[in-house]
């Protein structure tokens, strides 16, 4: 089975405030001493409010639920240790008036050179996907033939309603905050992977990026790694949400290399009706119709089912079908984690909310 592995990002917010703390460091060092976490699994984030888990290589979505649980349980022991929570949301609730302080790395320090204001407002986290691919000319193949379905994933995913202590009127927030990057939102159909690799040293040689890093789009072929990495996801309160998208970005992929081999054609949508579509979904999420992947309107529910359906063969061949189509009824049922701020800010203001993505982050 085509393995898997997954990053989460996390806000550490103060309790009582619910404002974000520059604790990163310290969080970081602590949870890094703790037996069952390895340097590699935490990782620096670009501001010191965030930090970063990285699950080693997974075969089961088992297998990352089981990761995930485990570095949110020791990074929210480290947090508390530290006098701050982790919370599992895509935006703070709450800022403050001045920018918290950037990690001090250099490619973070170019950053803030280069555009001061993005970086100061990047307290945003999302939820990556990398999936295995055999070739770096199949992951651009892939990545034609997934684009697509990054809008629905992405009104599925939204777990980012407030700012600066107001709803925002969108879902995903943060997928406006990243889309204001030069190279960000739904990735172009290539050719293939000599015309990414040389359209991506173009944007290079013209200083617009300054490294591979800062290609922000939706999807794109991992330079580290053998995946291709879906990139559109809010994080997620709940671990076992998290699984889903991680059986269904699997899936998703899986079907890919399928039809790629089948010789189907790749779909066709024209990029600016993915482009809206890709706002559309972050200002809706699934409260109102989304743009499916012929470009077409449906209502969200519909289009949810039509992608379970795209994807039941490889969800049924790696035994995630009953897994996922129950955490997909869940989540229609329910909302998402942008409805669940949403009915906690009005329940409570600000405090449930923070109450609320708190001690959602160690729910299994």
């Amino acid at each position: 089975m085509t393995t898997i592995g997954v990053e989460e990002e996390y806000l550490l917010l103060d309790p009582v405030t619910g404002l974000p703390v520059p604790l990163a460091d310290k969080v970081r060092a602590s949870a890094g001493l703790g037996s069952f976490v390895t340097d590699q699994e935490v990782q620096y984030e670009l501001l010191q409010a965030q930090v970063e888990v990285a699950t080693p290589v997974c075969g089961t979505v088992e297998e990352v639920g089981g990761h995930l649980l485990r570095l949110r349980h020791a990074l929210g022991a480290a947090a508390e240790a530290h006098g701050c929570r982790i919370a599992t949301c895509a935006t703070p609730p709450l800022r403050h008036r001045h920018p918290v302080a950037v990690t001090d790395q250099a490619r973070y320090r170019a950053m803030r050179a280069q555009a001061p204001q993005l970086v100061a407002e990047q307290l945003v986290n999302g939820m990556h996907v990398h999936v295995a691919v055999p070739s770096r000319e199949a992951g651009v193949r892939v990545m034609n033939r997934i684009r697509v379905w990054l809008p629905t994933l992405t009104a599925m995913a939204a777990n980012s309603p407030l700012w600066d202590g107001h709803d925002t009127g969108f879902a995903s927030w943060r997928t406006v905050i990243f889309g204001r990057w030069p190279v960000s939102g739904v990735p172009p159909a290539f050719q293939d992977a000599a015309e990414y690799d040389r359209r991506v040293q173009r944007l290079l040689d013209g200083g617009l990026i300054s490294d591979r890093g800062q290609l922000y789009w939706q999807a794109r072929v991992s330079d580290r790694y053998p995946t291709i990495e879906v990139r559109c996801l809010d994080v997620q309160l709940r671990v076992d949400d998290a699984v889903m998208f991680a059986g269904i970005i699997r899936a998703l992929v899986e079907t890919a290399l399928t039809e790629e081999a089948a010789g189907a054609p790749e779909p066709d949508c024209a990029p600016e009706l993915l482009q809206a579509g890709m706002w559309h979904a972050a200002r809706h999420g699934l409260s109102d119709a989304l743009i499916g992947p012929g470009g077409d309107r449906s209502r969200a529910g519909d289009l949810v089912g039509e992608l379970l359906r795209h994807i039941a063969v490889p969800l049924e061949m790696a035994g995630d079908t009953r897994q996922v189509m129950a955490l997909v009824h869940r989540l229609l049922q329910d909302g998402t984690g942008a409805d669940r701020q949403r009915a906690a800010f009005a329940r409570g203001g600000l405090r449930a909310v923070t109450d609320l993505i708190s001690y959602e982050s160690t729910t299994p």
